[in-house]
């Protein structure tokens, strides 16, 4: 995407359609799936509308929830590490918006075109680990820091079947690009026919799956809740955080989901 713009746009220009096209890229997925699945979707499955008021069919709630938790005060316990409790959930948003730049959007269009794509991807996706131990320990709260422990635990252990479903993607494609991984799987074929070309989530069904599975327990959503656990530990390692320092672990948790499902449909 840049090469293209590179003749017209000079280099601070570059840099600052890349800082705009992240934003978007990590915002809108986020945004997406608060409102069609927390808002919308469990709505319909316990039978009930859901939001309404804010917009259309309740489309600006989400705009509404976000003014509420930036009117909110940023309540930080006495006996916490103010430095470390005010720098974790820019750790894990962070690690958001460093996983997106490998993520290709189109034939020209990617922010950092790197041949160890998905190496990258698998290192960087284990960096909120640490935002979520920094945030349950400075806490200095027993309930945030079990929180903390368990989500760390959690996500370190499923990165191993995440990296093995991975790894036979790498094997059949021959690379670690994620753009060569999609036009590999575009130039194949498969049972004889190259209409669809080969795409892996059919030659490699099961390890698809391993997949979904090991990135819902590294998202800490049900049946993976321990870490959050609500009738044990409040709200886990985000038990003290309050305002718009909470708000930046809510993206982040639905920006990660958005981005997955971005990879997951690349490989």
């Amino acid at each position: 995407m840049m090469s293209v713009l590179a003749i017209e746009v000079p280099y601070w220009g570059q840099s600052l359609l890349r800082v705009l096209g992240g934003l978007v890229a990590v915002l809108l997925p986020a945004g997406t799936i608060v409102y069609v699945f927390l808002f919308k979707m469990m709505s319909f499955m316990q039978s009930r509308l859901g939001p309404m008021e804010a917009g259309p069919y309740g489309s600006m709630q989400l705009f509404a929830e976000v003014g509420k938790w930036l009117q909110k005060e940023d309540i930080q316990p006495d006996n916490a590490d103010k430095r470390i409790f005010r720098m974790a959930p820019i750790v894990v948003l962070m690690s958001t918006f460093l996983l997106v730049a490998v993520v290709p959007f189109g034939p020209d269009a990617w922010f950092t075109d790197f041949e160890t794509g998905v190496f990258y991807a698998l290192a960087v996706s284990s960096i909120s680990v640490l935002g979520i131990l920094m945030a349950g320990w400075s806490s200095a709260n027993k309930y945030s820091l079990l929180g903390g422990l368990r989500a760390a635990g959690q996500l370190i252990a499923y990165e191993l079947p995440m990296v093995l479903a991975v790894v036979g993607v790498v094997i059949q494609a021959g690379t670690m690009n994620l753009q060569q991984i999609v036009l590999a799987q575009n130039a194949g074929s498969i049972f004889g026919s190259d209409i669809v070309g080969n795409p892996y989530v059919l030659t490699q069904f099961v390890g698809f799956v391993v997949f979904m599975i090991a990135v819902q327990a590294e998202l800490t959503q049900a049946p993976f809740d321990m870490p959050i656990a609500e009738s044990e530990l409040v709200s886990g390692y985000m038990t003290e955080y309050s305002g718009f320092r909470f708000l930046i672990f809510f993206i982040g948790e639905f920006a990660t989901a958005g981005v997955f499902a971005m990879i997951a449909s690349t490989l």
